[in-house]
């Protein structure tokens, strides 16, 4: 008699328990959708995540908005080739990314002034 009551016990508590986190879930959601969350994750998500802004990538090859296509060059090269030879694939692939940022936005600038 005591198991079988435990048992009923377990099976109502635990749905009690799903329903809940079901409840939690969609109003966690509800919440998401009115301040933007969502909409900003989808769109961070079909964008990539290898994309990286312009001022992040002129923070990762130590340069300013004034520096010339060949300075970020250099920048590029010594940083690549010293995380090739003795640092981490994710540095580089960080600085890989950064040059491919900036490489389209002096591409749009050089389009810009012709």
């Amino acid at each position: 008699m005591a198991a079988r009551l435990l048992a009923n016990l377990l099976v109502m508590g635990s749905g009690i328990m799903v329903r809940a986190f079901a409840q939690a879930y969609r109003q966690a959601l509800a919440n998401a959708s009115k301040s933007g969350v969502a909409h900003e994750t989808v769109q961070n998500i079909r964008r990539g995540s290898k994309v990286i802004s312009e001022p992040e990538a002129r923070q990762i090859l130590g340069i300013t908005e004034h520096s010339t296509w060949e300075e970020i060059l250099e920048k590029y090269d010594k940083l690549f080739e010293n995380n090739a030879k003795n640092g981490s694939f994710y540095l580089q692939s960080k600085v890989h990314r950064a040059k491919e940022c900036l490489e389209e936005v002096y591409q749009k600038k050089s389009e810009g002034n012709v």
